[in-house]
């Protein structure tokens, strides 16, 4: 939490985010220079506006279900102003930073920084993480069941055996995900003491003691945020849960409003289209680049491709990404600098004033007249 300012602007330089935006745009400008077609243009404008105007509506809707969201998680301590900051902010990190970081430290320093005390801004961001996971455990076993199984992409460009192994390999996260989902439960609500002694016993064992720094703080974080959540009433955690449905559930819907301007789809295609992002975001998050810029562009067919042919797989691809990632990037490269100047010049006023009384000056001639 002990982040500069310089420190935090450099996180965030132009210079950084300039590298995967070129990544992605440079993929997606090959694809679309390998698939064109004459008379794409033509039927690029005979896009289904309900659809077009569908997915701009869930985009929309999914926002504001994580600005109520933080809202109500934060006690109302953020206005509605603070949380879409708040939002826009902790989007604009997940797209700036590799996906295996994610958006989650910067946004509790982003919570610290709004005034919340330390526990509070750990707690709420842990809560949140917490629902999250417990959507994706969730919502796996259901959309096999909805869709028969069909969640698996079927690439017959490639052999069997890597089709098996994307699947080993999404059931092993799967696993990890719902082993660390149910940990923090039981963290938070249950035992919050005995995960802690455990974490402090992996820091000293010799395969983790590189780890060792970084585990006693979480062991400390989970203990706080454990003390904050338990004093929460139900109306609380319906508020928190009803949204966290409400924003995945939007989230995951965008590719199919998306492919369905271009293409028929009937209820079950949308809901394997649904169930494949799942293992999508799945495959993005080992992604080593900042947002999975370039990974997300190339492994996008594979997992959608057969819904929507030729060329326009690729404009969708460019529609998609400039909703869910560049369009975060621009507004954030917008509102960041505003933000780190309001929230740094809060604390640099109170110190300058104190020094001022501490170590008065004397007036100017000026000053006197």
């Amino acid at each position: 939490m002990a982040l500069t300012q310089k420190q935090l602007q450099q996180k965030f330089s132009a210079r950084r985010l300039v590298l995967p935006v070129l990544l992605g745009l440079g993929v997606i400008s090959y694809m679309l220079y390998q698939s064109y077609e004459p008379g794409q243009l033509q039927t690029l404008v005979k896009a289904s506006p309900f659809w077009m105007m569908m997915a701009l509506l869930v985009l929309c809707a999914r926002d504001l279900g994580y600005i109520y969201r933080i809202r109500f998680v934060t006690d109302k301590a953020l206005s509605w102003k603070q949380s879409f900051n708040v939002i826009m902010l902790w989007e604009f990190a997940s797209c700036a930073l590799p996906s295996v970081v994610g958006g989650s430290t910067i946004a509790a320093y982003i919570l610290f920084k709004e005034k919340i005390t330390l526990g509070k801004s750990i707690a709420q961001v842990m809560v949140t993480a917490m629902l999250d996971n417990l959507y994706f455990v969730l919502a796996v076993p259901l959309v096999l069941f909805f869709t028969s199984g069909q969640v698996f992409p079927e690439m017959v460009s490639l052999n069997e055996t890597l089709r098996e192994t994307i699947s080993i390999a999404f059931f092993l996260s799967y696993l990890m995900i719902a082993l660390y989902a149910c940990t923090m439960f039981y963290a938070l609500f249950i035992n919050p003491k005995a995960v802690k002694r455990l974490l402090l016993w992996l820091g000293r064992q010799k395969p983790f003691h590189r780890w060792s720094e970084p585990l006693f703080r979480h062991a400390n974080e989970l203990l706080i945020a454990s003390q904050h959540m338990l004093t929460k009433k139900p109306i609380y955690w319906i508020h928190a849960s009803v949204s966290t449905i409400f924003v995945w559930t939007a989230r995951y819907a965008i590719i199919g409003c998306l492919i369905a301007a271009f293409a028929h789809l009937n209820l079950q295609d949308h809901l394997v289209i649904f169930s494949r992002n799942l293992i999508y975001k799945i495959a993005l998050f080992v992604s080593v680049t900042p947002g999975g810029a370039g990974f997300a562009e190339i492994a996008f067919p594979a997992f959608f491709g057969v819904f929507i042919g030729g060329g326009f797989i690729t404009i969708v691809i460019l529609l998609y990404r400039l909703l869910t990632y560049y369009l975060y990037l621009v507004i954030g490269a917008v509102e960041f600098p505003r933000w780190v100047a309001r929230v740094f010049s809060k604390e640099e006023a109170p110190a300058l004033s104190q020094e001022a009384s501490t170590n008065p000056q004397p007036l100017s001639p000026q000053a006197i007249v």
